[in-house]
């Protein structure tokens, strides 16, 4: 199913297969409206997005797809209030978005964004007692049970040079998701790791996802990625990003990989971003 432009959907309730039912709700958790998103280098001024529009639903994992330089990042760091756009508006649970918030955790590709003087816990707790102000009890308890759903108990008092790459990213995921963020916005999180723990760890942001149901703004520029993390994809085309689709693909799952529908849909993605798209 694509859906071209800005569309307005009614409450349904989706059936995934193996996975359990969510309702998709009319009113959007994100709208984005129009935006354009502008920023400076050296030698130019450079047009990341262009009028790009889509809504984000309370229970959708939505991925932002595109190849490098469409301004996908760009667009992450807008909605987390990081940068303002030049043209349209941008929405957060019915209010503009005019600065970085609790509500809205980020996490990135860097293996480098944990503070390496302070073990797994101690940097899952600062947070929560620098933002949220929780007591030292409080906030350990917080981060521990967010330590668990990643499985990383047995490293809790680890420091981060003695982890792996994916190791850093649980972290990451778990001091995001201890803040209970509104929405998780994840800019190409799995990008940086090897092929067989980018796997597993997508594996396991799915079940982590069916534990706790955090809402998703992921961006990748992997077709498959996209499609096994996401229940809809917005299609953005080369640079400047523009939409050009809005896709479900909450039927999918890694079992249906190589069936022949996931790989028709591939090949129309991919037809989308490098080719003329069959009709």
């Amino acid at each position: 199913m694509t859906l071209m432009g800005r569309q307005h959907m009614s409450a349904s309730t989706v059936a995934p297969i193996g996975r359990q039912p969510y309702v998709v709700a009319e009113e959007p958790l994100l709208s984005i409206d129009g935006v354009s998103l502008q920023y400076k280098t050296r030698e130019s001024l450079v047009t990341a997005t262009y009028r790009v529009s889509f809504d984000a639903f309370p229970g959708e994992r939505t991925v932002l797809l595109g190849p490098s330089g469409c301004g996908k990042s760009t667009l992450l760091k807008a909605v987390g209030g990081f940068m303002k756009p030049v043209e349209g508006a941008i929405k957060f649970n019915g209010k503009p978005v005019s600065k970085p918030g609790p509500d809205r955790m980020t996490v990135f590709q860097e293996f480098e964004q944990l503070m390496p003087w302070k073990t797994v816990k101690e940097n899952i707790m600062l947070p929560l007692r620098a933002s949220l102000g929780l007591s030292r009890s409080d906030a350990e308890k917080l981060a521990l049970t967010y330590i668990d759903k990643v499985n990383l108990t047995k490293f809790a008092d680890v420091y981060p040079h003695m982890l792996s790459g994916g190791m850093k990213q649980r972290t990451a995921i778990a001091r995001a998701l201890a803040m209970q963020p509104k929405i998780l916005l994840m800019d190409e999180p799995f990008a940086a790791l090897d092929a067989l723990t980018r796997r597993k760890m997508q594996s396991e942001l799915l079940q982590l996802w069916e534990t706790i149901r955090c809402n998703m703004l992921f961006v990748t520029h992997s077709i498959e990625e996209a499609i096994l993390v996401g229940s809809r994809i917005i299609v953005l085309s080369p640079h400047p990003g523009r939409v050009r689709a809005e896709l479900n693909c909450d039927q999918f799952d890694f079992a249906s990989e190589n069936t022949k529908e996931f790989n028709d849909l591939k090949d129309r993605i991919s037809a989308m971003l490098f080719g003329k798209e069959k009709h």
